[in-house]
Parts: structure tokens; C-alpha cells; sequence
């Protein structure tokens, strides 16, 4: 091999780093993303097989809520 392959061989190593570097990422949170959807589809085929189901928040009772400021808490942050 001269040095004019050489110099191909590591430009396209160094260019195919670079594409796995900048799509690695995206494909780890497209996989999370689908992970979570698997979950969401399991825990509602759960619940639709007990035969229960969720009322909404404004149905309840103002008794089941928690009072406004009863407890302190944080905020998440972004990371």
C-alpha cells in the first residue's frame, strides 16, 4: 500500500467514527423511546384486563387531592 491508500483508509475510518459518534445518540434514545411504548402498551393491557380503569383527576373527590403546598418538594432539573 502507498501512502495515498493509507491516507484514504484512515480519512474513511475517521469519517465513519465520526457518523457512529453523531447517530449513536439518536439510535440509544430511539431504542429508550420504543422501550417505554413496549411498557405503556403493557401496563394498559394490564389494566384492561383486571377490567379496571382510571377515573380522571376532575371526577375525584377534592378530599383525594393533596392540599397545595401541604408538602414541600423540588423541582426536577434538566440535565
Amino acid at each position: 500500500m502507498d501512502a495515498t491508500r493509507i491516507q484514504a483508509l484512515t480519512s474513511m475510518v475517521a469519517v465513519l467514527g465520526l457518523f457512529v459518534f453523531m447517530t449513536l445518540p439518536a439510535l440509544i434514545g430511539i431504542a429508550r423511546e420504543r422501550r417505554i411504548d413496549r411498557q405503556i402498551k403493557r401496563a394498559e393491557a394490564a389494566r384492561a384486563a383486571t377490567g379496571r380503569r382510571e377515573e380522571p383527576v376532575a371526577s375525584r373527590p377534592a378530599a383525594s387531592r393533596p392540599a397545595t403546598g401541604a408538602a414541600p418538594h423540588r423541582t426536577a432539573r434538566a440535565a
